[in-house]
């Protein structure tokens, strides 16, 4: 195996901490070919879809891949602006505003990226561009506020994939999950009652999670457990009782049975129960994209209001607001406690760049090697 080194190294150059935010990918365009490579490679992750590998190869580029990527795409091409995916830009927002944030309290020390799991830009990219800058501490961020094995575990898994191709590795920091972590909570309650201010309160509050396998629950995913628990410390924050709201998950796929109750069909039901009118927001979501754009605020709508609700409001997620912008570099604080900032003084890497010197002259005089 070849591994990756690090080019034109020089000791006298600075070091840093990184921070590499995530989130699960876009495809590159609104297209058929750019939602079949996409898909092949989210629907390929055996985190993702846990079933026999032959078996599935055949199901996944027999049918699947032959079929959905060209309605995919044309749900995408709802939802698409000019400069790219909704995921993708909020994505890059919250970096920035990461970034920004840092910057004024640790200056240039720590170096902010994103990446995708499935897309790009991808992990391994992202982390060249942190290896380039000097970084040798990283703390990996991905914004899944509740852990399951197909989305934090996953990205992990392509972490250390990456990371067997390298020659030097950082120190490591993963951040698994933050559901109940108390800046996130109130984010969220102030982005709620934020909305309310603004467009009233309705008489129950969804709360539409990303769904999962039911069987992942029973081989001990935490997934279940940590959305009920977010949907609790919310509600308890925003003063609600166990009337004024509800936990739902969305987006499943496939036949066998996912976490209940599913969001579609409680919107198909709520009308019969007398319910007329309803907020929905996606805590699981750190961004907007297609399944809070399109699934929630376009299909769901449209099953509560054919069912007979008179009142749907959608309630945007997180994306780069003020309030999740604080949360997120408070929990990237939490989790940097313990780290050292790097002496980047002038003298010092000067210091480091002779000593550097010195040894390779007394050793190996005339030869490059400039990372001894």
């Amino acid at each position: 195996m070849k591994y990756k080194g690090i080019r034109n190294f020089q000791h006298g150059q600075t070091e840093r901490i990184g921070i590499l935010i995530t989130n699960l990918g876009t495809p590159d365009a609104p297209t058929p070919s750019a939602l079949r490579r996409y898909l092949a490679e989210f629907l390929w992750d055996p985190r993702v879809v846990e079933a026999p590998r032959p078996l599935w190869w055949l199901i996944l580029h027999g049918i699947i891949l032959r079929v959905r990527p060209r309605r995919s795409a044309a749900a995408y091409a709802k939802v698409w602006q000019p400069e790219g995916s909704p995921l993708l830009l909020h994505t890059a927002r919250q970096a920035e505003g990461i970034r920004e944030a840092l910057r004024e309290s640790h200056g240039q020390n720590l170096v902010v990226a994103f990446a995708m799991r499935y897309g790009n830009p991808s992990i391994a990219t992202a982390l060249d561009e942190l290896q380039a800058q000097g970084v040798s501490k990283l703390l990996v961020l991905p914004l899944y506020p509740q852990y399951s094995a197909s989305t934090a575990g996953s990205t992990f898994d392509a972490l250390a994939a990456d990371f067997t191709r390298r020659r030097w590795l950082p120190d490591l920091r993963f951040v698994a999950h933050y559901h109940d972590f108390p800046p996130y909570i109130e984010a969220m309650a102030r982005h709620i009652e934020a909305h309310w201010a603004n467009h009233g309160r309705k008489e129950k509050l969804v709360l539409s999670y990303h769904g999962v396998p039911f069987r992942y629950l029973l081989q001990g995913d935490p997934y279940h457990c940590e959305c009920h628990k977010t949907s609790r410390l919310l509600a308890d924050r925003l003063g609600l009782s166990d009337e004024d709201y509800i936990t739902t998950f969305q987006s499943r796929f496939g036949r066998e049975e996912w976490l209940q109750p599913y969001t579609d069909e409680t919107m198909k039901a709520l009308p019969g129960q007398g319910l007329r009118s309803v907020d929905v927001f996606c805590p699981g979501f750190s961004s907007d994209c297609l399944e809070t754009i399109e699934e929630i605020n376009e299909e769901n709508r449209g099953y509560f209001l054919d069912a007979g609700g008179e009142s749907f409001s959608y309630i945007p997620a997180l994306n780069a607001t003020p309030g999740h912008i604080e949360a997120l570099v408070k929990l990237i604080e939490e989790n940097l406690k313990g780290w050292t900032l790097p002496d980047n003084r002038p003298e010092t890497l000067a210091q480091r760049q002779q000593r550097a010197t010195a040894i390779k002259n007394a050793n190996y005089p005339g030869r490059p090697l400039d990372q001894l």
